[in-house]
């Protein structure tokens, strides 16, 4: 007997040490978890006092626990949120920034085309007075087109600037031959000549040149700026898949589950999940950072001899000049004319001497003195506006392959860089050992967190794929001076959000966890499938030594 006496004793104080690491396990008091459950909005009633047995939970670690069932259920939610609201966070404020430059672009543009207009009718009535109200429809119309194009991008630059001087050459050649008349059929005669005579000099060549690249140039980088908010705005609504939400759940609340409250999840950790559940949005860099190097090729012909506002602030005078110079060319440019559309039939003597006097055409333009002229539109000018956008332009780079990166800096997310050590594994409070996965979804098929259909693409991001590759396009076209034909791309970029990935499969249910045999388990994973959970030790243990005593008493 007194052989056993010592391995009883000692047996009998394992078990008395393991009952009394039981009960401190049982009453471990989770009241913190359950203040934090309570001021997210959630109902105290769900969350235990102290720590309960975890075999309950579907998706954070089990063993002892401070969360219920309803509370993992709660939680998941929660997370989608969370990661909904981050992710919202960093793209909106890049969706405000290119918002607010198209509203400021459009608001110049518009306002320059304005200002054009009234500084062209202010001199033109003080220059030509009653001869310019009695036409003053046909400048009108010059600049309706003008805004029409710029709005809404229907017109032909090209034809309509035709058009015009051909218009103004039948105005113009029936006031410097007033003594005849002329009819409908002989003046489209005369506006025939207009390439061949030349009566303005070389100005409306000239000027529809700069017309045509400067007008196509704004409206373009208008449109692009348009564009590129619009996509932001819809890639920006993003709907985590049933894997993300449970690695989010993961990373975000079942540290809490153990008590870990003040623990943030690690930095790689957090970028292997951030990069899983935005796969799609990665895809997007590519296209993206080509829209916004031809944005800067196209923003660097505005400050250039693209610029609009060069063109626009003084085509007033232009036309005066094109005006005076058909006035000095008028008896060659008649003479020919009339050889080419036959002699005009002279007016009848009265209504000679009444035209004449009611189409002297002798005012001159006054000489032109830029400093005199307004600088600025919409209270800036290009050169500023430009300047601004370009820059804002180029911190846009990269931004979706930068967005995970972006999430994870948020402390709301994950802990810095430099705490490595203490931080939430996935599993516990340890270093995070797996490797940060690459962008895009390609990549995503050896993600250790998060598990990935790569064989299907987000069709919203397909589609805002496109819109940016149709824009860019157009960029580059404008970028050579050619005109481009815009079209809606509402419906190429049209889409409810991004990342769902269950448009056509069906979706799993909340908690219907798939367990995926990822290469290679990182040490944490080892450690805990080849340990035993905490809290079983102390039964085990205890269940141990009570074999033990039976057997020695069999000994007996």
């Amino acid at each position: 007997m007194a052989r056993f006496g010592l391995p009883a004793l000692l047996c009998t104080l394992a078990v008395l040490n393991a009952l009394l690491q039981a009960a401190e396990l049982k009453s471990k008091s989770c009241s913190e978890v359950r203040r934090l459950y309570v001021s997210k909005g959630f109902n105290k009633n769900d969350a235990p006092l102290h720590e309960i047995n975890g075999d309950h939970l579907k998706i954070c670690p089990q063993g002892s626990t401070c969360c219920s069932q309803e509370m993992e259920e709660k939680y998941s939610l929660q997370s989608k949120d969370d990661f909904k609201s981050v992710v919202s966070e960093q793209c909106n404020h890049l969706q405000a920034v290119f918002a607010s430059r198209y509203k400021k672009f459009d608001e110049f543009f518009k306002e320059l085309l304005e200002n054009a207009e009234k500084s062209l009718n202010d001199m033109f009535v003080k220059t030509y007075g009653h001869l310019y109200m009695q036409n003053s429809e046909l400048f009108k119309d010059l600049f309706v087109e003008l805004k029409r194009y710029y709005v809404v991008g229907n017109v032909n630059l090209e034809e309509m600037l035709n058009d015009f001087w051909a218009h103004l050459l039948e105005r113009m050649f029936r006031l410097v031959n007033s003594q005849y008349h002329f009819t409908d059929e002989y003046l489209e005669c005369v506006s025939k000549y207009t390439e061949q005579l030349k009566p303005f000099g070389d100005v409306p060549r000239k000027l529809k040149l700069q017309v045509t690249r400067a007008f196509v140039a704004a409206r373009t980088f208008a449109q692009g700026l348009a564009v590129a908010g619009d996509v932001v705005s819809k890639v920006s609504v993003v709907n985590p898949t049933a894997q993300c939400t449970h690695a989010l759940l993961k990373m975000i609340y079942c540290s809490h589950c153990r008590g870990l409250v003040t623990v943030k999840p690690c930095y790689n950790y957090c970028s292997n999940i951030m990069r899983g559940c935005l796969a799609n949005q990665g895809d997007l860099d590519f296209e993206w950072n080509n829209f916004i190097d031809a944005m800067l090729m196209v923003a660097e012909r505005l400050e250039g001899p693209f610029n609009i506002e060069s063109v626009m602030d003084p085509i007033d005078v232009k036309i005066s000049d094109a005006i005076m110079n058909m006035q000095d060319n008028s008896v060659q440019v008649s003479q020919k004319v009339f050889q080419g559309c036959g002699p005009p039939k002279p007016l009848p003597a009265g209504r000679i001497s009444r035209s004449i006097s009611e189409s002297a055409f002798s005012a001159r333009f006054r000489p032109h003195h830029p400093e005199e002229r307004p600088t600025t539109a919409a209270g800036t000018s290009l050169d500023r506006l430009v300047t601004d956008v370009k820059e804002k332009l180029k911190q846009a780079k990269k931004f979706w392959s930068s967005l995970p990166s972006n999430v994870c800096n948020d402390e709301r997310m994950a802990a810095g860089n430099g705490n490595e050590d203490d931080c939430w594994n996935g599993k516990g409070k340890s270093r995070y050992l797996f490797a940060v996965t690459g962008n895009g979804l390609a990549n995503q098929g050896n993600n250790p967190e998060v598990q990935v259909d790569t064989s299907k693409p987000d069709i919203l991001i397909l589609r805002q794929i496109m819109a940016l590759r149709v824009m860019t396009s157009k960029m580059k076209n404008a970028y050579n001076g050619n005109d481009v034909d815009f079209f809606d791309t509402s419906d190429e970029s049209s889409g409810e959000g991004s990342g769902s990935g269950c448009e056509y499969q069906q979706c799993p249910s909340e908690f219907d966890y798939n367990a995926t045999d990822h290469a290679g388990k990182s040490a944490n994973e080892k450690a805990d499938s080849a340990g035993v959970r905490p809290g079983a030790q102390a039964y085990l243990l205890t269940a141990f030594c009570i074999l033990f005593l039976v057997v020695q008493r069999e000994w007996r």
